[in-house]
């Protein structure tokens, strides 16, 4: 069974930083493509950035280009998301993903396993 539990989000200031984690279990976490999505009040569930099994690729919606740096770490079968200077309109819930695919998707319907969401908030 595979499970994802992300971490580290909260309250923060515009400006400021956070930086989320996703811990998996259940399959070789190395194999497979990772990503991150969001969704704000009232909006569809968006795509953040992914990354490949390999780390090699990364892809980042143009929103958060430039503020935004994924990562993994396959030793530790986890995956972050560094956010940096954080606006009000990055506030949502954000979901790490992971399919049966080992390079990134950008469309969520081809994601099997969600993670339960962590919440950040960017106070203006």
């Amino acid at each position: 069974q595979v499970q994802l539990v992300e971490s580290g989000g909260g309250l923060v200031q515009a400006g400021g930083s956070l930086r989320l984690s996703c811990a998996t279990s259940g399959r070789t976490f190395s194999n497979y493509a990772m990503a991150w999505f969001r969704q704000a009040p009232g909006k569809e569930r968006e795509f953040v950035s992914g990354i490949s099994w390999n780390g090699r690729s990364t892809y980042y919606a143009d929103s958060v280009k430039g503020r935004f740096t994924i990562s993994r770490d396959n030793a530790k079968n986890t995956v972050y998301l560094q956010m940096n200077s954080l606006k009000p309109e990055d506030t949502a819930v954000y979901y790490c993903a992971t399919g049966k695919f080992g390079n990134v998707i950008m469309n969520l319907q081809e994601y099997d396993y969600w993670g339960q969401g962590t919440q950040v908030t960017v106070s203006s």
